[in-house]
């Protein structure tokens, strides 16, 4: 099997002796390109299959460490030996956090070249053998039976060919991971049955081809049309790199994204049960912590304090927030009744709380003559599209924009009530304005607490009922005092005022003047 190698050096003279050294080596290494930047490296990459590639670790605009980022990135399995005139311990450290498989000083040895090129020729085609093998036990295992074995609880016996098959498997290493599509039940809803297997299939077969030419892993069947099975064989941290970018790479390709649910890897064939079971632990834990994610170690997230905190009086918090439109207030008693708080480990769970929930809400609001259910517009009390979310933070979101949209009607009624009684006070106070008119008689008049209504008033008027009373009394005395046939007396007497006296006085501390001197200036 030839190995495909690329050279990467900005000093042509260079470059071309480590050409010949590498044509000139009898091992199974064809040069497949030569770049004299980085730049010019990446886009070869793109174009070639690279199993090798020797780089100058010291290049002008973009380094060999840097172009070595990039190239990892575009294939995580590419070995890299780095060249470098420079003995610099930091280089050399960064070479090694990259995992380059060599670090060679200019002048480069020729034996020293060649002795690190056998090696990782025959570590290449170790790798390659093992992930051609690999392919080759899928095809001829029953994938059925297997994942019937890896499946089952109770450590079912498989027979000694089928387990002859699968122990390659593990050889290096191996984890289960599965692979589940996101959001299928509303965002496929008005697709057709065929059109919805001709999409699970389009996915499957570009996810078979993503692992196939990463050399990820094997994709086996699967009970479900939406899940798949897959045998990954790398290291963990090669795996883990190589699934996160499947996940973005199905993101960008199609209308559905993928979680998946990562078991630990294993050298043992009979621990993969375990990592499978592992697998779906870790995928069952995306109704917790999000979609479109790559989940394992699910014990490290935590979940939840069982001292929850009194749900009926969180749901009184949140009317009231709901009530004085204070949306942050709403968000924040969203957050604590659906977050750590309270542990919410299955769906029912999150559903049997939103029927709590709402059935308070509607409680509370029918003592106000308002209908949850009519202002939301919901079509029944557990409405159906709950049933379509595969997370807490999806249902979140939803009763969000709901909880929101109540508060927003609820205000923008109330405002228009509230607006209408205003103006209906005012009326009602101008024309008693000349009987002895109090806040406690409005209040009663308009069925109210005297302590509501001052609140009600000042809230939306920006003032005092008693300092509106007052104004309006004063506007009346200014107009009677425009009638040169009221006496002085007869106006107090007129608007309620018993003692001229303090008629005096409020009138002058209203306008700044007595009620004579304002005749006087008006000339009445």
């Amino acid at each position: 099997m030839t190995l495909k190698v690329m050279l990467v050096d900005d000093e042509r003279i260079d470059l071309e002796w480590l050409r010949r050294r590498v044509v000139a080596s009898g091992l199974p290494l064809e040069v497949v390109g030569t770049a004299n930047s980085g730049f010019v490296a990446l886009e070869l990459l793109q174009s070639n299959e690279v199993d090798l590639l020797l780089s100058d670790i010291r290049m002008p605009i973009m380094t060999g460490i840097e172009f070595a980022r990039k190239a990892k990135e575009i294939n995580p399995r590419l070995k890299i030996i780095f060249i470098s005139g420079h003995e610099d311990f930091e280089y050399a450290r960064e070479a090694l956090s990259l995992h380059a498989s060599g670090y060679l000083l200019k002048p480069v040895d020729n034996d020293e070249l060649q002795q690190i090129l056998a090696e990782l020729c025959r570590e290449i085609s170790r790798e390659q053998e093992r992930i051609k093998t690999n392919d080759e036990v899928m095809s001829l295992a029953s994938q059925a039976l297997l994942l019937r074995w890896l499946s089952s609880r109770t450590g079912e016996q498989i027979d000694s060919h089928m387990q002859q098959l699968i122990q390659p498997l593990v050889r290096n290493g191996a984890a289960v991971a599965i692979i589940e599509m996101d959001d299928v039940e509303w965002k496929m809803l008005d697709m057709s049955a065929d059109d919805r297997r001709q999409l699970s299939s389009d996915m499957m077969g570009y996810i078979e081809k993503l692992a196939s030419e990463s050399g990820l892993g094997t994709i086996i069947a699967s009970h479900s049309d939406y899940q798949f099975i897959m045998l990954a064989n790398g290291t963990e941290e090669e795996n883990v790199a190589l699934l996160e970018e499947l996940i973005l790479a199905v993101a960008s390709a199609f209308p559905l994204t993928v979680t998946i649910g990562y078991g630990k890897s294993t050298d043992e064939w009979r621990e993969l049960p375990e990592s499978y079971q592992q697998a779906v632990s870790a995928l069952g834990a995306k109704w917790l912590i999000g979609k479109n994610r790559l989940i394992r170690d699910v014990a490290e997230y935590p979940l939840g304090d069982q001292n929850a905190e009194n749900l009926e009086e969180m749901i009184s918090i949140m009317m009231n927030a709901i009530l004085s439109y204070d949306l942050v207030g709403i968000d924040d008693c969203l957050l604590r009744i659906f977050g750590r708080d309270r542990p919410l480990h299955k769906m029912n769970d999150v559903y049997n709380l939103i029927i709590r929930i709402t059935s308070k809400l509607h409680a509370d609001l029918q003592q106000l003559n308002e209908n949850l259910y009519e202002l939301l517009q919901w079509e029944s009390h557990q409405p159906e599209v709950l049933f379509h979310f595969e997370t807490v933070s999806d249902i979140l979101s939803w009763l969000r924009r709901r909880f929101f949209e109540l508060s927003e009607r609820l205000f923008t009624e109330r405002s228009k009530t509230n607006r209408k009684l205003i103006t209906d006070i005012l009326n009602y106070a101008k024309e008693r304005i000349e009987s002895k008119v109090t806040l406690k008689e409005v209040a009663a008049h308009f069925a109210f607490s005297p302590n509501y209504l001052g609140h009600l008033f000042k809230e939306e008027t920006g003032m005092n009922f008693s300092d509106f009373l007052l104004d309006l009394r004063m506007k009346r005395v200014c107009e009677l005092l425009s009638d040169p046939s009221f006496k002085i007396y007869e106006i107090a007497e007129k608007v309620g005022y018993k003692n001229i006296i303090y008629f005096n006085r409020q009138f002058k501390q209203s306008t700044g003047m007595s009620p004579g001197e304002y005749r006087k200036r008006h000339h009445i």
